[in-house]
């Protein structure tokens, strides 16, 4: 099982409420996309029914005809401009690869102007006529035994900060995955049983809030298939809100093949009612590394390979989408030589996920 960075979400075996909506922006929100003709809010996981807010997508998935955003600023673009400046066409043509695919951003500090930060992005997204997709990562004693720990200061502190962001999205779609790693680590043991219990009560708290949100569709984060057993997840994740999300995600900053992506995430579905998920794709093309390779097996590890591209057609009546969550090409931390600490723009890793050989 790998580890994640970040800034992405790392885990110690391998692999990261809101304060109400006024009354008149949900209004204005939920007209806005009457009139796009998207004013259908799926229902939840529990499998069954729809909610008051509409029906159930078709087999395809809960995300079929949303355009994943591509952003047109960031490391990997400014990395392609600066090759293809210099005539690098090679390596150009590698980071392009990259480049040119949606990816999901990140949200895990509270630096001034957060909330702005993901206003502009939704904005941008829907002009472009695409759906953006958001890390949340902020819990508070996140990543409890890695590289990326921080969050929140306290329970407060954080339904504050889920409360702005949720928000900041109000009147657009936006696709969230609700907190890398943060279910796995409390059944691992990661934390006391009192520091648990409050993490399960706050992953429900952001699902509520994002899910007040018209046009959000907020997938909560469980694990990878070699982590946790399906068995021990999905009473975890009923802890923790899945009931009122829209699904759950696998393989975030992880390099686990796909077909084992959709065999546990099949299963686990089958333990919470028919429940769908999204797999993040964006380094798992030739599959995990070595088993029991230590950091090798997840931080950096060499031989990993770009995997299928986002898309929200997956040809699976379970997966609504394949997602790049981890930003390929971004360290997962400081842990060989000449790597960057996790979340920094690393070139030359870049370059060999997208199969250069340089």
């Amino acid at each position: 099982m790998a580890r994640h960075a970040l800034v992405r979400p790392r885990g110690r075996r391998p692999l990261l409420v809101a304060a109400a909506l006024c009354a008149v922006l949900l209004l204005g929100a939920a007209a806005w996309f009457a009139a796009k003709g998207d004013a259908t809010d799926r229902a939840g996981t529990g499998g069954a029914t729809p909610d008051a807010r509409g029906s159930d997508a078709a087999p395809t998935g809960r995300l079929a005809g949303w355009p994943l955003f591509v952003e047109r600023t960031g490391p990997a673009v400014d990395h392609l401009r600066g090759l293809e400046a210099a005539g690098r066409t090679g390596e150009a043509a590698a980071i392009r690869r990259i480049a040119e695919q949606p990816t999901a951003t990140w949200f895990a500090d509270e630096a001034s102007g957060y909330a702005d930060r993901a206003r502009r992005l939704v904005r941008e997204a829907g002009a472009a006529g695409q759906v953006p997709v958001l890390s949340v990562y902020y819990l508070p004693q996140r990543d409890c035994s890695g590289h990326s720990a921080g969050g929140a200061r306290d329970a407060a502190a954080y339904r504050r900060w889920v409360g702005a962001l949720a928000a900041a999205l109000a009147g657009h779609r936006a696709i969230v995955v609700l907190e890398p790693d943060a279910v796995a680590h409390a059944i691992d043991g990661c934390l006391p049983a009192a520091a648990a219990a409050e993490r399960y009560r706050l992953l429900g708290a952001a699902v509520d809030a994002f899910r007040t949100v018209p046009g959000v569709r907020v997938y909560l984060d469980a694990g990878n298939p070699t982590w946790v057993d399906a068995g021990r997840m999905a009473p975890a994740l009923r802890a923790a809100g899945i009931d009122r999300a829209h699904g759950f995600a696998l393989n975030v900053a992880n390099f686990e093949s796909t077909p084992d992506n959709i065999a546990y995430g099949t299963a686990l579905s089958g333990l919470l009612g028919g429940a769908h998920f999204v797999v993040d794709t964006s380094r798992n093309g030739n599959g995990p590394a070595q088993m029991g390779a230590g950091d090798r097996h997840w931080c950096n590890p060499p031989g990993r390979a770009l995997g299928t591209p986002p898309t929200v057609e997956t040809g699976h009546p379970l997966v609504d989408a394949y997602l790049w969550i981890k930003r390929p090409g971004e360290s997962d931390g400081a842990c060989t030589a000449g790597s960057p600490p996790a979340g920094r723009w690393f070139p030359r890793y870049a370059l060999e996920l997208a199969g250069h050989p340089g």
